[in-house]
């Protein structure tokens, strides 16, 4: 569902931005932690207070110095202010007002926007005296909240939604959604800025700058997708800082709610173990898949290059036969529109439905070209297949026992189907039942 007011949390670093956004929302979608700068890309998401409903926007911190991405992150928090109806502007009680503070003051008073201000970490009566140097910032009466306590959230909520009109209706979301998923640094930033047309998403040779999943809507043809950028994902072993743990389990996330993944590979490398360690939970959480070749305009090709590349991509992600191959080059934005005829292909068909009559045909002539051997001393017969349910399609097929179904049988049943109905781009699921 789409939320037309949207509140932007912003302030300076470790002031309990992320914090605050959680408490509001009611989970850890946004990643928290002592050191500043972990928030880095704007982060979205909706709660509800008082019966209305409105989207959240976290943001990295905003100061006066020359810290890693400091540029960046103030071009993230800019655009969440423009986005935003409302601007939470967060503080710290323990540290007084300080000249970041101001500098953000100066930043918001040409924005016209309704600015509320959260003195936060007041964790204590003895601290809510604190509050009154902020009224200097010029924004009305300060609210005095601890995040992580939940002291004083309930005001802030209140004042929020006193802000919002009467006619803010929540509209369906049905667009396509797209995790955009890979190993660290293969360009995955760069192919959503690509996509979106915008700096979405902060881009850097540094592995490891995106560490929360972002969601953005856009429209391509006529046609609406959502694309969540995610963190790179790396192998367990190779996850040593709290917030790389956080990382990898936000990308995850984004894989379990996305229609269609898209695998970012480098094209500049050969396929590694970790790219493969990547596919493997598109597998797992059994959604619609694209394998995006990234890097393409610095690789020496010729004709061929291309599917050589192909069907070595083949030949390692044999579990992804299905999905289709794009090479694109994100940084010059070349060959990006033909990954949008494989995205709307994947997720059709990550959604197709067969006819029973038509399914139990191919299952029939299936089984009469090819009877199953014996297995497991028996031998299996088939009665009949239905469809019950998509996203994947699966099928349950019953037997009159599936321990007498080898694996090979089964493949060679999904590779029947696959060869009767266009499955390009999803799995299917086949389920053996036993016959009462």
């Amino acid at each position: 569902m789409a939320l037309p007011f949207k509140v932007a949390i912003v302030g300076r670093p470790n002031v309990g931005k992320s914090s605050l956004f959680n408490r509001l929302i009611g989970s850890r979608l946004s990643i928290t932690n002592d050191a500043p700068g972990v928030t880095r890309d704007r982060i979205y998401a909706k709660t509800e207070w008082l019966t209305k409903s409105f989207a959240v926007i976290d943001t990295g911190g905003i100061e006066i110095s020359d810290a890693p991405f400091l540029e960046q992150i103030k071009q993230q928090a800019e655009v969440a202010i423009q986005e935003a109806d409302l601007i939470v502007f967060v503080v710290d009680s323990r540290q007084g007002l300080t000249d970041d503070d101001l500098y953000i003051a100066k930043r918001l008073y040409p924005t016209d926007k309704d600015v509320i201000v959260a003195v936060n970490k007041v964790d204590n009566l003895d601290l809510k005296q604190s509050i009154y140097e902020f009224y200097a910032l010029g924004f009305g009466d300060p609210i005095a909240i601890s995040a992580n306590h939940g002291i004083g959230v309930g005001e802030l909520m209140d004042a929020i939604v006193a802000k919002m009109p009467e006619d803010n209706i929540e509209v369906e979301d049905d667009s396509i959604k797209l995790a955009v998923i890979g190993y660290p640094n293969v360009g995955k930033s760069s192919l959503t800025n690509a996509i979106l047309g915008q700096e979405r998403t902060i881009v850097s040779e540094v592995a490891g700058t995106t560490r929360d999943a972002v969601d953005t809507p856009f429209t391509k043809d006529d046609v609406k997708y959502t694309i969540i950028d995610t963190a790179g994902i790396k192998k367990r072993g190779q996850v040593y800082e709290s917030t790389e743990k956080y990382s990898v389990l936000r990308a995850l996330q984004a894989i379990e709610r996305c229609d269609v993944a898209l695998i970012v590979v480098d094209g500049s490398r050969d396929i590694i173990a970790q790219d493969m360690h990547v596919a493997g939970y598109v597998q797992d959480y059994a959604k619609a898949s694209v394998v995006v070749v990234n890097k393409w305009d610095i690789v020496n090709k010729d004709e061929k290059t291309m599917n050589k590349m192909t069907q070595s991509i083949y030949d390692t992600f044999k579990f992804l036969s299905y999905a289709e191959v794009v090479f694109v080059s994100a940084k010059e934005s070349k060959r990006i529109d033909t990954i949008y005829p494989a995205i709307n292909k994947a997720f059709e068909n990550y959604n197709k439905r067969i006819p029973t009559n038509v399914i139990n045909d191919i299952l029939v002539d299936s089984v009469a070209m090819n009877p199953p051997a014996i297995f497991n001393r028996g031998k299996a017969k088939f009665s009949y297949v239905t469809q019950v349910s998509t996203k994947p399609p699966t099928f349950v097929i019953f037997v009159n026992d599936p321990d007498f179904v080898h694996f090979s049988y089964q493949r060679y049943l999904e590779n029947q189907f696959r060869k009767a109905f266009d499955f390009t781009g999803t799995p299917i699921k086949l389920i053996f039942r036993k016959k009462d």
